[in-house]
């Protein structure tokens, strides 16, 4: 009996335009060929945007990745099995390879990775500061500014800080890794 193994998301590269095509051929795949446990699930992520054509708003979903469809995989039963699903996924049509270094052979993304793209993940990068404290911000247009903390907001990631601008105390919204404890 193989070991335990757990899944994590693979993206594949393919056409722009056949992104719900390859998910549909990958469902039937999987349902043809009883994969589920290999391939737990597809995902081509969506967003709401608000188009205006003609005068009239009109809401629509578009891609947020076009071009790229997330995998959720199970490898590491036998290195025979896992390389005939690489190819069968690899030769599904439309699909051009595994994003990565090799695209023969898929690379996983990490959870800061999913958590950047905006996708879901438990992931919470870990802070060693807390509200009260003075850090430095990283990244953005006050890059370099030495600033307090007043709140932390975990469910979202991000942090609170009160920058000096022109003598005054403003408050600016960030992202946990976008500062650093002094």
């Amino acid at each position: 009996m193989p070991e335990e193994r757990e899944a994590r998301w693979y993206v594949i590269h393919t056409y722009s335009g056949y992104e719900n095509k390859v998910r549909d051929t990958l469902e039937r795949f999987i349902e043809n060929h009883g994969l589920q446990e290999a391939i737990q699930e597809i995902y081509v992520p969506t967003e709401e945007v608000v188009e205006i054509k003609d005068g009239k708003r009109k809401v629509i979903q578009r891609k947020k990745f076009p071009g790229y469809v997330f995998l959720k995989l199970v490898f590491g039963y036998e290195e025979k099995e896992d390389k005939r699903l690489w190819y069968d996924i690899r030769n599904v049509r439309g699909v051009t390879g595994f994003v990565g270094p090799d695209p023969n052979k898929p690379l996983p993304l990490t959870e800061s990775d999913l958590a950047y793209m905006g996708l879901e993940t438990d992931w919470v990068p870990e802070v060693d500061y807390n509200v009260g404290d003075v850090v430095r911000i990283l990244s953005g247009p006050f890059a370099d500014s030495k600033c307090n903390v007043t709140e932390m907001n975990y469910d979202k990631q991000q942090v609170t800080v009160t920058v000096t601008m022109f003598g005054r105390e403003t408050p600016v919204t960030l992202d946990f890794t976008q500062v650093q404890k002094i």
